[in-house]
C-alpha cells in the first residue's frame, strides 16, 4: 500500500525559508501540489526516480524539489515565501517513476497535506 506523509509546514513571515518532506512508501514519480481557500489546488513541482525536477512557474527560481532514494524521502525547499503561497501542500505519487505534467490527474495517491502560512 503506498503511503505518504508530508511535514514541515508552519508559519512564517514574508521572505522567510521552510523544507517540506515527503515520506513517500515508493520510488514513484512524487508532485507537491498546493491548495489555497477558495482556489483550485495546483501543481508546484515533481521529481522523477532519476531526480530530475519540473516546475510551475510560480515557483521557479524560488522553490527546489529534491529526493533521496535511500530515505525515500521528498524535500520541497520553499525560498523567498510570500503570502500568495500560503496554502495546504501536498505530497502525490503517480504510479509510475517518471513524470508526466503537474495535472492532479496524472497523481493517484495523495498524502493529508501539511499547512504553509506565510504573513506579511
Amino acid at each position: 500500500q503506498v503511503q505518504l506523509v508530508e511535514s514541515g509546514g508552519g508559519s512564517v513571515q514574508s521572505g522567510g525559508s521552510l523544507r517540506l518532506s515527503c515520506a513517500a512508501s515508493v520510488d514513484y514519480c512524487v508532485g507537491w501540489f498546493r491548495q489555497a481557500p477558495g482556489k483550485e489546488r495546483e501543481g508546484v513541482a515533481n521529481i522523477n526516480f532519476l531526480g530530475t525536477p519540473n516546475y510551475a512557474d510560480s515557483v521557479k527560481g524560488r522553490f527546489t524539489i529534491s529526493r533521496d532514494n535511500a530515505r525515500k524521502t521528498v524535500y520541497l525547499q520553499m525560498n523567498g515565501l510570500q503570502p500568495e503561497d500560503t496554502a495546504m501542500y501536498y505530497c502525490a505519487a503517480a504510479a509510475s517513476r517518471f513524470c508526466g505534467s503537474l495535472r492532479q490527474s496524472t497523481f493517484l495517491y495523495w498524502g493529508q497535506g501539511t499547512q504553509v502560512t506565510v504573513s506579511s
